[in-house]
């Protein structure tokens, strides 16, 4: 009686922490080589911004209860990996000025490597893995361009621990929507995943910050967003 109590006190004790954070949310920029440095300011800025945006700085504070806890890192070639923010927990607007100034911070991590999207991905997978232990788990990956080196991200999702993670994916655009198609098809991953497009870097922040606001709404497709919405599921 006194081990299965002591078993029920701990399955309680392990819902109460993971309700107590609502989302983990792993941010992937992409700096391979066909990202030039005005389109890297563009995209750090960005994101950076987006994240500042009213609109998902009220969807962070005022959603559903629980925290939302943020990640980013910058990926590019074989093992080229680069933490812009570890885990940080969101939880008052001081904290998200603290989160957005430091996505600012950090000099460019690499920018002659070619895109191994396979390794971005297993990166993200370990980084959530090691990450706070919240209801939902998601990977948002950025990229101009198709993998290119190593592993295809089929590999990725077969020898990383992708479990209970869904992938999205932000697409951005140069020549055509080709490149939606195979976010669409090879990328995304898991429960309500999705593609957002960005048309050219310099439509980069409204694209985040459509998927942001999606993402911490855990929106399904056809329900309402922010302005100018637009993305493919």
């Amino acid at each position: 009686m006194v081990r299965a109590l002591a078993v029920l006190l701990a399955l309680c004790a392990a819902a109460e922490a993971t309700a107590q954070c609502r989302l983990a949310l792993a941010l992937a920029l992409d700096v391979s080589s066909s990202v030039d440095a005005d389109e890297h300011d563009l995209q750090r800025r960005g994101m950076a911004a987006a994240l500042n945006d009213r609109d998902i700085r009220d969807a962070i504070l005022s959603g559903a209860p629980g925290h939302v806890a943020i990640a980013a890192y910058e990926w590019s070639g074989r093992d080229k990996q680069a933490m812009l923010l570890d885990w940080t927990v969101l939880e008052s607007e001081a904290q998200i000025d603290r989160a957005v100034a430091a996505l600012l911070l950090p000099e460019r991590s690499h920018d002659n490597f070619p895109t191994a999207m396979g390794y971005a991905l297993g990166y993200g997978a370990t980084l959530l893995d090691r990450g706070p232990r919240c209801t939902r788990k998601v990977l948002d990956l950025s990229g101009d361009g198709r993998s290119n080196e190593g592993f295809p991200p089929a590999l990725a999702y077969r020898h990383f621990p992708f479990e209970r993670i869904t992938v999205n994916g932000l697409a951005v655009l140069e020549d055509g929507p080709e490149l939606a198609e195979y976010f669409a098809q090879e990328v995304i991953r898991g429960p309500r995943a999705f593609v957002e497009v960005s048309q050219g870097y310099e439509g980069y922040q409204q694209a985040m910050t459509r998927k942001l606001f999606r993402e911490i709404n855990d929106l399904a497709v056809g329900q309402a967003g922010p302005p100018s919405a637009g993305s493919r599921g």
